[in-house]
C-alpha cells in the first residue's frame, strides 16, 4: 500500500511530471502520425498539381481550353491581352502512386476561367469551365478539354476520356468552395474591380 506521505512527495516532484508531460506529448505524436492515411496523395503534392495546372491554364492561349462554343476575343494590336484567371480542382494523376510532380504525367481535372477585361464583372465576362486532361510529360503541357459532339453526349465522352474512378468525381465535384473564393478576388483583381 502507498502511503500518504510517498504520494505527496511523488505529487511535489517536478520532475516526476515533466516525465508525465513528456511521456503524453510522445504518445499523442505517435498516434497522430500513425493515423495518417499512406493512401491519400501528400498534401504538398496535390498543392503543387494544382498550381502547375492553374498557372498552366492561365498561361495558356484561352483558345486551347476554350470549349462549348465560347469564344474569347484577342486583343487588338496595341491592347494588351485580358488576363484569364483560372480555379481548379483535381480528380487524380497518373501515374497515381508518384510522390513527386516531376512524375506525374496525366492530371485529370476541372477548370472554371474567367477572361478578365478592365472593369468588367464576373457575372458578365466570358468563362471558360469543364473537366480537363492536361499531359505534363509536354512542355509545354498539354491541354485537353471533355467536350459533347453532334454524336456524341457530354457524359459519353467524358467516360470515354476520363478513367471511371475520375469520371464519376467529375460527374459530381466543381470547385471547392474556398478555391471559389480565391478565383473570385483573384478574377476581382485583375479586373481592376
Amino acid at each position: 500500500m502507498v502511503s500518504r506521505e510517498r504520494f505527496a512527495s511523488w505529487y511535489r516532484n517536478r520532475f516526476a511530471w515533466v516525465a508525465v508531460i513528456l511521456l503524453a506529448t510522445s504518445v499523442s505524436v505517435v498516434v497522430l502520425v500513425d493515423s495518417a492515411d499512406p493512401d491519400l496523395t501528400p498534401a504538398d503534392l496535390r498543392g503543387q498539381i494544382m498550381t502547375r495546372m492553374r498557372v498552366t491554364l492561365e498561361e495558356a492561349d484561352p483558345e486551347q481550353h476554350n470549349h462549348a462554343g465560347h469564344i474569347v476575343q484577342a486583343a487588338n494590336g496595341d491592347e494588351p491581352a485580358p488576363a484569364v484567371i483560372c480555379g481548379v480542382h483535381v480528380y487524380g494523376h497518373e501515374p497515381a502512386d508518384v510522390d513527386k510532380l516531376a512524375d506525374v504525367r496525366t492530371v485529370y481535372g476541372f477548370h472554371l476561367c474567367g477572361v478578365a477585361g478592365p472593369d468588367r464583372p464576373w457575372d458578365v465576362a466570358p468563362k471558360l469551365a469543364g473537366p480537363v486532361i492536361m499531359d505534363l510529360s509536354t512542355e509545354p503541357p498539354g491541354i485537353q478539354v471533355v467536350e459533347a459532339t453532334a454524336e456524341i453526349m457530354f457524359v459519353d465522352r467524358l467516360r470515354q476520356m476520363f478513367p471511371a474512378k475520375y469520371a464519376e468525381l467529375a460527374m459530381k465535384e466543381a470547385l471547392a468552395e474556398a478555391e471559389m473564393v480565391d478565383l473570385r478576388r483573384r478574377y476581382d483583381a485583375a479586373a481592376g474591380l
